[in-house]
């Protein structure tokens, strides 16, 4: 199981490395997430212990189940779920430094007046339906620049970029409007000059499309098959709102 956890990540950063290339970009802007959705923590932390840094989660749950066998070993953590309200003091006991999906005005004066409350404070990137899809969690578009100044003025929240999921699809070029769209309005929201907002992270991009995000300006790109194997269930049922 190391060995092929440890290839795979070799492979996957030549992937980032050759796109990165391709596209006239510095390796040092992408940063790879590794999606452990379903993953054991023993698989976590073979990548943990040779090299990777960052991780993240789809449910709360299972953040809740692998935190004390991960919490000695270094890390960052990201929650990339759909977050419900009843869920947020878990986000912040089990130590997530951001969360990725942050799409509702609800949830996040929620999150913040919890934040106040233990004086603390959380990144964030504000997550996108680029592909209008009714199953798929995200501001959409033509509001997005609106929720990231309404968020703005919550102090506890340190807005950070965007996130999408994209186009579920094994062809990339359909995925490419989607992660188009998100630099667009990623370049949008920088005119707008937001006080406190930093636009700098752009998360998108999976296993089957990573060039493709990165050639459209992805800064993280989110793996989790490619490195520890499929999954039992599909990626529909982590993603999709009727599940």
């Amino acid at each position: 199981m190391k060995e092929d956890i440890l290839h795979n990540l070799e492979v996957i950063h030549d992937r980032i490395k050759k796109a990165c290339e391709k596209a006239g970009r510095n390796r040092d802007e992408v940063r790879l997430l590794l999606a452990t959705k379903t993953v054991s923590p023993t698989s976590i932390k073979i990548a943990l212990e040779n090299g990777q840094t960052l991780i993240a989660e789809n449910k709360v749950q299972e953040l809740k189940e692998k935190y004390e066998e991960l919490k000695e070993t270094p890390h960052e953590n990201h929650f990339i779920g759909h977050l419900q309200t009843n869920k947020i003091k878990d986000i912040l006991k089990y130590d997530v430094a951001c969360v990725q999906s942050l799409d509702r005005m609800d949830l996040a004066e929620k999150l913040h007046q919890r934040l106040l409350a233990e004086r603390k404070t959380i990144e964030v990137l504000i997550q996108v339906n680029t592909s209008n899809e009714e199953s798929k969690f995200g501001v959409y578009p033509d509001e997005a620049a609106e929720l990231t100044r309404k968020l703005s003025e919550l102090s506890t929240l340190k807005i950070k970029g965007l996130m999408t999921i994209g186009l579920f699809s094994a062809e990339t070029e359909k995925v490419r409007p989607c992660f188009r769209l998100l630099k667009n309005l990623q370049q949008e929201i920088i005119k707008q000059n937001i006080p406190h907002v930093e636009m700098k992270e752009l998360s998108m991009g999976m296993s089957g499309d990573l060039e493709t995000a990165i050639e459209e300006g992805a800064t993280i790109v989110r793996v989790g098959t490619a490195v520890f194997g499929a999954r039992v269930y599909p990626d529909s049922f982590y993603w999709d709102e009727g599940v």
